[in-house]
């Protein structure tokens, strides 16, 4: 007796878990909105490190900066994304 009660109480601790699990599921539009934050946590240093790295280079005649500044952005970008995601 006491077997079947307790694969009883199993089971419904199971069922209560798979229900709280499908209620508190993301939508298509929450992971969207994840990925795009985490996409632009990434783009964006680039995109500005690109720009900065082409204004110096234009204004000192150098070729070096726009890859260095973009390296910079990556490596900026990867530390803000993987800050964000700790969180």
């Amino acid at each position: 007796m006491k077997d079947s009660e307790r694969l009883k109480g199993k089971v419904e601790q199971g069922v209560a878990r798979l229900r709280k699990a499908e209620r508190e599921r993301g939508t298509l539009m929450s992971y969207s909105l994840y990925l795009g934050t985490l996409g632009m946590l990434l783009a964006a240093p680039v995109v500005g490190g690109a720009y900065l790295g082409v204004w110096l280079d234009q204004s000192l005649g150098t070729y070096v900066f726009t890859l260095l500044f973009i390296l910079a952005g990556v490596a900026f970008g990867a530390v803000n994304v993987y800050l964000y995601l700790r969180k």
